[in-house]
């Protein structure tokens, strides 16, 4: 199978759209939507639609699982399935399983083709112009951060990106890792003028939406995006060709985003989940007593402590627990293929807890970037977001850097910064690497585990492409 093939799109759309119900997204009939084709009613665009989003949503869990692996933020130590703790970590990475090496690839391209199964139809549809113009723009929206979780996760052999077309005709090329970054980029920028022209949603996006659930909020949350993805491009060590101008672009889209000193820095836009009927839930969830997915000790050691307290970063008691429990009947330490961690992740206590997809917290530290590396920025600004995040966050004293530290001083702390806000939310190992700090990630098994035949290990950093993608090609 082609990872983008266009006969796929109506099938992959009808199977997203299945799961929609449970998350109160009123979908009339979610056990049988109807197909998405030309002349589609105002309940056909609401099932498609929603199918994107749902689409998304299923290899956002895997995407954080995995880059907290490879980023050495922490570990599955899975005693059914030692992959986790042998391919990510040690290799050779196998580009022939969707799960581990060859991931990120068909379920991000699948809900791209889902996109375009509305997209190529909704000028037929049965709603206003205005509500049509909606529809693209939400869609292009989440295309733009499908490409991007491909993109992040293959970044020396680059991505196709031209894949809305039938299947007789050739796959689409590869593009540079620059004009990949560039064509998200353009996606954003369709929203934004789609975003413009619309009057009104013809579907509520759901609960993770909340506060973004109109044409002119959802365009706060296209720019913040649009903000990442210049940031990512701008970065000194960016795969591709480093944009130093984008900087200022960053500060442009955060001004038009939805960024708030004075709202709770966990505002944003949420990939939800949920135990209803038929609906998915948070497979990073899990009881800490019991834990196999647990934060790297790395976590815990380079925590600073507290303003006027001897407690850890309040960041880190938020979302790291140690794994020592009154009723535990198991041991205290976890241990696997010489890999050992006590720590168990809370980030996301329940089955229902839902995952980030952009917040107010992280546009700070986007803000603070641009300011620091951008031609119109301030340093003074990049420093006080800096410490707002610091003080707001964390309950940590001001940081030591000044407008007279230097860049490498600024991003030491910047990634500390970015390492406790986003713990455990997707960001660790594409941050270190556009940072060019891979070779700091810390090697656990330096000369492999002998007793259980795993060689050293190894900081990866890229995935390879997806075999099927490889095999359709020849």
């Amino acid at each position: 199978m082609r990872a983008h093939d266009t006969k796929w799109t109506i099938a992959l759309t009808m199977a997203a759209a299945l799961t929609v119900g449970a998350c109160d997204f009123n979908i009339a009939n979610p056990n049988s939507p109807p197909p998405c084709g030309p002349n589609a009613t105002a309940d056909q665009v609401k099932a498609c639609a929603l199918g994107v989003l749902v689409a998304l949503r299923v290899d956002v869990t895997r995407w954080v699982l995995n880059n907290g692996i490879l980023g050495r933020e922490s570990y599955r130590l899975d005693t059914a399935d030692p992959r986790f703790t042998t391919e990510l970590l040690a290799g050779p990475l196998d580009p022939s399983n969707d799960a581990f090496g060859g991931g990120q690839w068909a379920a991000e391209f699948r809900a791209i083709q889902s996109g375009y199964a509305i997209l190529n139809v909704i000028g037929s549809a049965q709603i206003p112009t205005g509500q049509q113009e909606a529809v693209r723009g939400f869609v292009h929206t989440m295309q733009a951060v499908a490409f991007l979780m491909v993109l992040n996760s293959h970044t020396q052999d680059s991505i196709p990106v031209d894949v809305n077309r039938p299947v007789s005709q050739p796959l689409a090329p590869f593009v540079s890792n620059d004009s990949a970054y560039k064509y998200v980029l353009s996606l954003l920028d369709s929203a934004k003028t789609e975003l413009q022209a619309a009057t009104a949603f013809s579907f509520d996006p759901g609960p993770g939406f909340v506060g973004f659930n109109t044409p002119a909020t959802f365009l706060k949350v296209n720019r913040a995006l649009a903000a990442r993805v210049q940031a990512y491009r701008a970065s000194p060590s960016a795969p591709g060709v480093a944009c130093t101008a984008c900087w200022d672009t960053v500060l442009t889209n955060l001004a038009a985003s939805f960024i708030d000193p004075a709202a709770p820095l966990d505002m944003g836009v949420y990939h939800s989940y949920s135990t209803g009927n038929q609906d998915v839930t948070n497979g990073l969830s899990q009881d800490p007593a019991s834990a196999i997915q647990l934060a790297h000790r790395m976590v815990k050691d380079s925590a600073e402590v507290q303003n006027l307290s001897t407690l850890p970063d309040r960041r880190f008691l938020a979302k790291v627990t140690d794994r020592k429990s009154a009723t535990a009947t198991v041991p205290d330490t976890f241990s696997l293929a010489c890999l050992k961690s006590a720590l168990a992740w809370i980030r996301y206590p329940t089955p229902n807890s839902a995952i980030p997809l952009i917040r107010n917290e992280e546009l700070f530290l986007l803000r603070a970037e641009a300011n620091w590396f951008g031609a119109t920025g301030s340093k003074a600004q990049a420093v006080s977001d800096l410490n707002f995040i610091r003080q707001t966050s964390g309950n940590l004293a001001p940081t030591t850097v000044t407008i007279a530290s230097t860049d490498a001083a600024f991003v030491n702390a910047l990634l500390h910064e970015r390492l406790y806000s986003l713990l455990y939310e997707g960001h660790r190992w594409v941050d270190m690497r556009r940072y060019g700090r891979l070779s700091q990630i810390i090697i656990d098994r330096p000369t492999g585990c002998p007793a259980a035949g795993i060689p050293k290990d190894t900081v990866f950093s890229t995935l390879p492409i997806n075999l099927f993608e490889v095999q359709a090609r020849k």
